[in-house]
């Protein structure tokens, strides 16, 4: 079997909406780059048809596929298991609403390219790059919950929650086998374990826009974050991130 190069995952939740013109814009991007790739779609056991419309849409792009979480369990898991399940050599996700548009993986798969195990898009690192930026209120909790986050578990970037990041298969193997927090706080955990293993971490900036569509909500999935940062110290300070990982091999997930 001949595996891609590239993985593209991306979890949906309700999304039948919007996943039509996602997944267009991503076939289009990849066929226009010639990159060998597959586009995966993670399913978080959404209430509407969006695996109704991903099935229709794969059945007529090979490069697309369908996973299906057992029920909702969050956008953390439905990372994890798109990423474990991926077979590219290069793997990364990206938001169901593309507010950073997927020509700016380009920049992610370059940083890996010159030695990076992991690129993270960063929407601070050059702030005239975004095109349509957030409420000043949305603005303010995320830059607040981004300091908390890099003084209590140490993380030097400008930006943790940016859901646009690639990894090497080996980096992705160890860091998605030992990740723990199944919903929105799964994104420093992963950077936090990254940083324990040892990978090298480079952020890229990325153009970005906000949609008002987003359904996070600061205040009540804040506390569900901080209360996710408390586990993560607590997982290190028991070595829950210091154990030997096994890869799985692409010739089981093929089976």
């Amino acid at each position: 079997m001949t595996y891609p190069r590239y993985s593209i995952v991306i979890p949906a939740f309700n999304e039948s909406k919007r996943i039509p013109a996602t997944l267009q814009s991503v076939t289009e991007c990849v066929r226009a780059r010639a990159w060998s790739a597959e586009i995966i779609v993670v399913d978080d056991g959404s209430r509407d048809s969006t695996a109704d419309v991903v099935r229709a849409f794969a059945a007529q792009v090979p490069e697309v596929r369908l996973l299906q979480n057992p029920g909702n369990r969050g956008k953390g898991y439905s990372v994890r298991n798109g990423l474990l399940r991926a077979f590219g050599e290069i793997v990364m996700f990206t938001d169901a609403d593309l507010s950073a548009p997927i020509e700016e993986a380009e920049g992610l798969f370059a940083a890996i390219a010159g030695g990076a195990d992991i690129a993270i898009g960063s929407r601070w690192l050059e702030r005239t790059r975004q095109t349509i930026r957030q409420p000043l209120y949305r603005q303010f909790f995320g830059r607040c919950f981004n300091a908390v986050t890099r003084a209590v578990m140490g993380l030097p970037f400008a930006d943790t929650q940016c859901g646009f990041k690639a990894f090497t298969r080996a980096a992705a193997q160890t860091v998605f086998q030992l990740q723990t927090i199944d919903r929105w706080g799964f994104d420093p955990e992963i950077l936090f374990i990254a940083l324990k293993r040892g990978f090298r971490i480079e952020e890229v900036p990325v153009s970005w826009a906000h949609d008002e569509r987003t359904r996070i909500s600061y205040l009540k999935d804040g506390m569900r974050m901080l209360e996710d940062i408390a586990q993560v110290r607590w997982n290190a300070l028991f070595g829950r991130y210091g154990r030997e990982i096994e890869p799985i091999h692409r010739a089981t997930l093929a089976k």
